[in-house]
């Protein structure tokens, strides 16, 4: 019988570690924009905004951590998170559009994005829906169909809101935990099928989308408008080399780089770290999958190990999608890199996901 064990140190510490880098990074990509937003020395406005949510979410990972995660197995505490989440993502079409997109809630100076609570809610409806019915997953009526209108229901929210980055992490989480869980490949093809003809139309009809993906082909040719983001990455990232400019002395993010501090922090990182620095959130990135199958592996039970799929999924995704927008092998999508990027919502509920993995480490059945 599994019995529970202390916490997984390293997973823990992995995580605040790069969390509180991000902080950092986030201070050397933001300085200078905090000083011309607010017309005096205040350069430190958004790294300690990103330090104080990552300073919540480090106590959040470790309060997650303590409690038994089949507490969340349980069909009212399920549509109580389905609830929250549903109502959240609504509620941002209240609230003025940003930059032509509606994903947040603003609240005096704080704002908050619902499709990162998404990012959770999404695997942990999966995971108790399809451990409730593990012995019909391949039934088209009793499971099939339910599970696909719970995760078109909020995929469909978050593509709305004109997010389509977060909803190709939402189809990335309901792809693995489904095709985990036992789900027939004529159901799996034809769902990726639907997807597919979605994402196509989502393109097409959205001519900002169609002018993206013309300027991934040729981002020279574009570089003084719908590149210029992309190309400005690829400067900062090339002028790095092996060892980097070093911490803060980046020159792409004075005024070069739009947004240093957020989507693409990644090029901070290549052009002050260098080739270096991008190894080791690469690896750091790696290490995260590594402990997160081991977890996956030896879960307690069937909920656990869908749970942990799904959550250890959606971040490593996310992280991949990201890095491959900032080097320009997908077309440019604004996405966050997960604990590094710049936004609260974002750092606390990706610790908050690495919480609940912890917690369910501390009732797998590996030997201590």
């Amino acid at each position: 019988m599994a019995q529970k064990k202390s916490i997984d140190w390293f997973l823990f510490v992995l995580a605040a570690v790069l969390a509180l880098f991000g902080a950092l990074m986030v201070y050397s990509a933001s300085a200078m924009m905090a000083m011309k937003e607010s017309g005096d020395s205040s350069q430190f406005t958004y790294f300690l905004k990103q330090l104080t949510f990552v300073g919540l979410g480090i106590l959040g990972m470790f309060v997650v951590s303590r409690f038994d995660y089949k507490l969340l197995n349980d069909r009212w505490v399920v549509y109580a998170i389905l609830f929250v989440t549903v109502v959240a993502l609504l509620a941002v079409f209240a609230f003025n559009p940003i930059n032509g997109a509606q994903r947040w809630i603003r609240v005096g100076g704080f704002s908050f994005q619902p499709s990162e609570l998404a990012k959770v809610a999404l695997p942990i409806f999966l995971a108790w829906f399809l451990t409730k019915n593990e012995s019909s997953v391949g039934e088209l009526r009793p499971t099939v169909l339910p599970v696909v209108a719970g995760f078109a229901m909020l995929a469909g929210l978050v593509l709305l809101e004109k997010d389509l980055g977060t909803t190709i992490v939402l189809c990335a989480i309901f792809s693995v935990v489904f095709f985990t869980a036992g789900a027939r490949m004529l159901h799996i093809s034809a769902v990726a099928a639907v997807l597919v003809v979605i994402g196509i139309g989502a393109i097409l009809f959205a001519p900002w989308r169609v002018a993206r993906v013309m300027a991934f082909l040729d981002p020279y040719k574009y570089s003084d408008d719908e590149a210029y983001q992309v190309v400005q990455s690829l400067y900062a990232i090339g002028s790095g080399g092996v060892f980097g400019e070093g911490f803060a002395k980046g020159q792409q993010k004075l005024f070069y780089l739009p947004y240093p501090y957020s989507d693409f922090i990644f090029s901070v990182v290549g052009e002050e770290l260098g080739l270096v620095g991008t190894l080791a959130v690469v690896v750091a990135f790696g290490l995260l999958l590594w402990r997160g199958v081991k977890i996956v592996l030896n879960a307690q039970d069937r909920f656990g190990s869908l749970l942990a799929i799904g959550l250890i999924t959606g971040i490593i995704a996310q992280a991949l999608f990201n890095i491959s927008v900032v080097i320009s092998i997908v077309p440019a999508k604004g996405i966050p890199l997960p604990f590094i990027s710049y936004g609260g919502s974002s750092v606390l509920i990706s610790l908050l996901a690495i919480g609940i993995l912890l917690s369910i480490s501390r009732y797998s059945s590996e030997k201590q």
